[in-house]
């Protein structure tokens, strides 16, 4: 009984993100699946011929879209950085988590700036034989803007509201990152390597947020709350998982049969759907692990 009352009594010490090595290792996974993303897609020929295959074929199986989604875009910088900027003055004054807002602006700065030097100063994009673009557009910086400004909403929300706030955020980001692609602003490996380098950030920032503000990243588990329910979490890793395997298997279909000799000449645009499908995949993954890991890294009540 002694034994149980002494580890009931450290349990109460533990803080919020009581494992920060998750979040580190989180954050150099996403490091290496960004390098993986580009090494693959852009600097092989097999990778280069695969996104630009979707990327052309997005104007054929999709040319109605353009429109509307033009119009999303040219407004999404506006959008993303007033609900971000809305919802953390909105947290900071009522609830007075200061340290918190600076490290959730912080963490929009820092994926930002990343997929900004990326881009733009270390990453290029060689010549490999498809007739493409020859400069560099990966990661996308559209795509990092609204999934970043998603992301620091979901890092200063309590611990009730993030099973939500995960599922709003992801199809948010997907959302925008659909955009870029139908509209033929970026192919699809720019997108998932934009959720990427907002993941790692987001992993970063939310460590130091559960650290820091150990008091009021606290819960009572799933359920507690309307927002808190599973489903929210259960819907990201249904879209994740799903569109992870349907992209997968499209792009394996493809190569099976062999592709068509010029990209975006194909038929039937599999390329396309595999990319949108891979898309939507990182997309809610990254969305439901930040959830599972948040929820399961925030201090119990009744521990």
């Amino acid at each position: 009984m002694t034994s149980q009352k002494s580890a009931n009594s450290t349990g109460r010490r533990l803080p919020a993100a009581r494992n920060p090595s998750l979040f580190l290792m989180g954050a150099v996974v996403c490091a290496l699946a960004l390098w993986v993303t580009y090494w693959v897609f852009v600097r092989t020929s097999t990778g280069q011929f695969a996104d630009e295959s979707a990327w052309r074929e997005a104007g054929f199986a999709a040319p109605d879209t353009q429109r509307p989604f033009l119009q999303f875009l040219d407004n999404l910088p506006y959008i993303s950085v007033l609900i971000a900027s809305a919802v953390i003055l909105f947290v900071t004054l009522r609830r007075q988590r200061w340290s918190a807002a600076v490290i959730a602006l912080g963490t929009i700065a820092g994926a930002n700036l990343t997929t900004q030097i990326l881009k733009n100063l270390l990453f290029d994009r060689p010549d490999r034989g498809v007739p493409t673009l020859d400069f560099n557009s990966l990661p996308s910086g559209h795509t990092t803007l609204a999934a970043s400004a998603a992301a620091a909403i979901f890092l200063v929300v309590t611990p009730r509201w993030r099973p939500l706030a995960a599922a709003a955020g992801g199809a948010y980001s997907v959302a925008a990152g659909a955009a870029t692609f139908l509209n033929l602003w970026h192919r699809p490996a720019d997108v998932i390597a934009a959720f990427l380098v907002v993941g790692a950030w987001t992993l970063l920032g939310g460590l130091l947020i559960m650290r820091f503000g150990s008091a009021w990243n606290v819960w009572n588990g799933y359920g507690e709350h309307w927002a808190a329910s599973r489903l929210w979490l259960t819907f990201c890793w249904a879209a994740g998982i799903g569109g992870l395997a349907l992209g997968t298997i499209l792009y394996l279909y493809v190569q099976l049969i062999g592709p068509a000799p010029v990209p975006g000449t194909a038929q039937i645009p599999l390329f396309f759907w595999s990319g949108l499908s891979m898309i939507v995949g990182v997309g809610f993954t990254l969305s439901a692990l930040a959830g599972c890991l948040f929820g399961h890294q925030a201090r119990r009540r009744e521990a």
